[in-house]
């Protein structure tokens, strides 16, 4: 074998080497991210909706939900402190539900499903709480608060709807499947 042949031969191995090397690392970056999304928005309804317990947020809330047409007769139901309170427990089921996942794909789909709702629903406070516009630029840009803080769900919409799909195919792909992914 000639020294250009075996060169060639030796970075044609370095390459399938570095290629597989990569891949592995990418394979590894897309599991962290997999359980980042999945358990990161657990982390976040748990959060949420541990503070919906308090006066603090059942006050915080009750501009989004009293200009909601979606929401605003609940107040006619419920007090602030005692509609804030069902939702966190909402909230709090939701988040148990997809954290279910390494047990149960069929509860995650459940608790995902339950999320894409509750984030469609804060979504659309966009469209119904007034100062969500900021209307001293010459574009439509989102006030800091409630525009900026509401606009956040776009990211969280989008990873209740990968963790319903994920676990939902899994239940589909296997039955009542309940392996862990």
């Amino acid at each position: 074998m000639s020294t250009s042949t075996r060169e060639s031969t030796h970075v044609a191995q370095l390459t399938l080497h570095q290629y597989a090397s990569a891949a592995d690392w990418a394979e590894r970056l897309e599991a962290v991210g997999r359980h980042s999304i999945r358990y990161g928005l657990v982390l976040v309804l748990l959060w949420i909706g541990g503070m919906k317990f308090t006066a603090y947020e059942a006050e915080g809330i009750s501009g989004f939900v009293s200009n909601s047409p979606l929401m605003s007769w609940d107040y006619q139901l419920f007090s602030k402190t005692q509609f804030s309170a069902l939702l966190g427990a909402v909230e709090l089921l939701t988040a148990g539900l997809i954290a279910a996942r390494p047990f149960s794909a069929r509860l995650s789909a459940v608790g995902s499903t339950l999320a894409v709702g509750m984030f469609l629903t804060t979504l659309s406070f966009l469209f119904t709480t007034p100062g969500v516009i900021e209307a001293s630029l010459v574009f439509p840009a989102l006030s800091a608060v409630p525009g900026q803080f509401l606009i956040k769900d776009v990211v969280l919409l989008g990873a209740a709807v990968w963790t319903a799909g994920e676990a939902l195919r899994s239940v589909l792909n296997q039955g009542n499947a309940d392996s862990v992914r």
